[in-house]
Formats: structure tokens, C-alpha cells, sequence
């Protein structure tokens, strides 16, 4: 071996102590204890990485529902007062105006329908406060007591997302 090789070659290298015997080696034990410490970090950040991603997925549609209903929830109104125009007698001369509201109406309702929103069912069930606010309490012949004799104005869900509640008139047995 000529100078030149040995210079290349890292068993003949000074040891870092400058004394020229090679560097001591670390026990097998130690290396096999960074590693798995090492493997234990990685599956940490691992998973704490997927957690942060789903928390973060999660938020994100929850907000995008939130959207969604304030939008649709300012909607409603505007269903509302198509329902109260078309509830008004109309002379034949206007009756082609009557038409274009209609079809109006039904596309609204159709796009609301589209998005998930669906009425609250009222009439004829029993009072639930969680969908239903009730305006009053009156004696009805033939009610039950606590059944929705009257809806005054419709209720909507978006989901299980009470978008509005049904506001209804409700029976209560008599004194």
C-alpha cells in the first residue's frame, strides 16, 4: 500500500482523540435504543400530523355548513314572502304575472330542497319544542292536548340543523 492509499483509507485514520488509535465504537445496545427512540418520535409526529388533518377537515366542513345555513336561513324570507304573494287573489289581466312568480317559487324551493334543506313536520304531532315555537296555546274540539292544531310559518332543517323553527298554534285541553 503506498502513501497515498493509506491516506484514503479510514482504518488508518487518526482517531479524533489525535492519538492514532481508531475511535471506539458505540455498544450495539446504545444504537438499537436511539433507534427505536427515533422509530417512536417518527410514529408520534406520525400520528399527531393525521390528528392535526382530520381536526383541520373536520373544522372545515363544519364551517362550510355554517355557511350554508346562514345563506339558506336568509332564504327562507324570501320563500316566505313568494308564499304570501302567491296566497293573493289576482285579476285574470295578471294572471300571466301569477304564472312567472310560480315558476319562480318552484325553482327556489327546488334549489333549497337541493341543498338538504327539508320542513319541519308540524301538524297534527305533538309539540316539539326543539323544532317547533309556539305562538299559542288554545282549547281546539277533537285535539289532543299538546298537538299542533296550526302552522303559521313553516319550520326548516338543513340536516339535523334546525334552520328555523316551525312557529304553530297548539292545543291544550280545557280547564
Amino acid at each position: 500500500m503506498n502513501t497515498h492509499d493509506s491516506l484514503h483509507d479510514p482504518s488508518t485514520a487518526p482517531a479524533p482523540d489525535g492519538h492514532g488509535s481508531p475511535a471506539p465504537q458505540p455498544p450495539a445496545d446504545a444504537l438499537q435504543q436511539e433507534r427505536d427512540d427515533l422509530y417512536d418520535r417518527l410514529l408520534r409526529k406520525t400520528a399527531e400530523f393525521d390528528n392535526f388533518r382530520k381536526r383541520i377537515e373536520r373544522e372545515r366542513k363544519e364551517f362550510t355548513e355554517w355557511a350554508a345555513a346562514d345563506v339558506l336561513g336568509d332564504l327562507l324570507a324570501v320563500m316566505d314572502d313568494f308564499d304570501r304573494a302567491l296566497r293573493i287573489e289576482t285579476p285574470e289581466a295578471a294572471r300571466p304575472y301569477k304564472t312567472g312568480v310560480e315558476m319562480i317559487h318552484k325553482a327556489l324551493h327546488d334549489l333549497v330542497r337541493k341543498r338538504g334543506v327539508t320542513e319541519v313536520d308540524a301538524l297534527g304531532k305533538d309539540f316539539n319544542p326543539h323544532h317547533h315555537q309556539a305562538v299559542s296555546y288554545d282549547e281546539v274540539a277533537g285535539a289532543r292536548d299538546g298537538e299542533v292544531v296550526q302552522v303559521l310559518q313553516q319550520g326548516y332543517l338543513l340536516g339535523d340543523r334546525l334552520l328555523r323553527p316551525a312557529m304553530v298554534r297548539v292545543a291544550k285541553v280545557s280547564s
